[in-house]
């Protein structure tokens, strides 16, 4: 007959055990929902700004690198210039002394002070002063002069030396920059990626309206002519935006309407025109069309012209700066507003003077 086994049950610990066990994978579960939920529209522009104000950094050092490469090339290649000059120089020197041993021989016999310099480095020779008794006037004075010739190519060799080696830091530096800004740029788009299309499309209308609202605060600040009409190039006043204040300087009021000229112009890293810019891009090229030429990056803008501290005394044209480091530049715009190449992915438009830390402006 058979027999039948009731099933055995799970003992009290075991049960325990189990019950703890999906109780503990359950609350790590939801703690990591909680813990990784989708940022917010707010939070993603927050980021993605930052690492533009991170990326705007490296562009002004890779800007200052670029600018500190060409330099070089251009001091390398005239102490290359120079050596070579001076190396031909020295060849028909030692051709004369050579020569003039040639007649020696001939007539009786080579000059042994002579004979040493022809198979050997004068220098040390002429280290002593006996040697000098043994050779004529014409011959000394020859040797002192290729003497003199070979130590300043010497110096102008090492001179070379130095800046090629400075120059392939200055390059390793340009690279390394170049990448950092790349990362930072591709990071913000990848957060910006998070969005939906239809949040992405708020995010550019919010910036157009903001910048459409600046430049109607800007022209507001703009003096009358005689017409009635707004003078868009660039003479406007200035002030703290209550009434007109006296323009900007006449190569300022040119630099100011060139740039007026590049507005909606995209924002590029390391761009300096004439169909995109960074910052520091757009105020060289906008002075240079004035006639007017300045250092290429917003940290050495920063010490040229006369400081204006309070942004009550800035006129139109006159150089804005921002953050402590001075990585961005721009050209106050008059009634609190400035025109300026903002970030990547914007264009050149105008913005109030206090969406960033203001540090002082600069009449050039």
């Amino acid at each position: 007959m058979a027999t039948h086994r009731r099933p055995k049950q799970p003992s009290r610990t075991r049960v325990t055990v189990l019950t703890a066990t999906a109780a503990a994978a359950v609350a790590l579960t939801s703690q990591a929902a909680q813990a990784d939920p989708k940022p917010s529209k707010k939070d993603v522009k927050a980021k993605v700004d930052k690492l533009y104000q991170e990326a705007e950094r490296a562009t002004e050092k890779y800007n200052g690198a670029k600018d500190k490469q060409g330099k070089l090339e251009k001091q390398i290649e005239r102490v290359q210039d120079k050596v070579a000059r001076g190396q031909g120089e020295l060849n028909d020197l030692r051709h004369g002394l050579g020569s003039l041993a040639t007649a020696q021989y001939r007539s009786g016999g080579i000059d042994p002070s002579v004979q040493l310099f022809l198979s050997s480095d004068p220098d040390t020779y002429l280290d002593e002063a006996s040697a000098l008794d043994q050779l004529s006037g014409k011959q000394a004075d020859a040797l002192k002069k290729i003497q003199s010739k070979q130590r300043t190519l010497a110096q102008q060799r090492s001179e070379a030396t130095g800046k090629l080696e400075d120059l392939g830091e200055t390059r390793k530096l340009l690279g390394e920059k170049k990448k950092e800004v790349q990362g930072k740029l591709a990071e913000a788009q990848r957060l910006l990626n998070t969005l939906t299309a239809e949040e992405r499309q708020k995010l550019k209308e919010e910036e157009q309206r903001a910048s459409r609202a600046a430049a109607e605060r800007a022209a507001q600040s703009a003096p009358e002519t005689k017409s009635g009409s707004s003078d868009t190039g660039g003479s406007a006043s200035a002030g703290n935006g209550s009434g007109s204040a006296a323009p900007g300087s006449g190569r300022a009021s040119s630099a100011y309407s060139a740039a007026q000229s590049k507005l909606g112009s995209p924002y590029i890293y390391g761009a300096n025109g004439p169909s995109s810019f960074d910052c520091s891009g757009l105020t060289s090229w906008a002075f240079a069309q004035a006639g007017v030429q300045i250092p290429r990056i917003s940290q050495d803008q920063a010490n040229i012209g006369t400081r204006i501290s309070s942004q009550s005394d800035l006129k139109v044209g006159d150089l804005v700066f921002f953050y402590n480091d001075l990585h961005h530049v721009g050209f106050y715009a008059g009634n609190g507003q400035i025109l300026h190449a903002p970030k990547p992915g914007t264009v050149v438009r105008y913005e109030s003077i206090n969406n960033m830390p203001y540090m002082f402006g600069v009449r050039v």
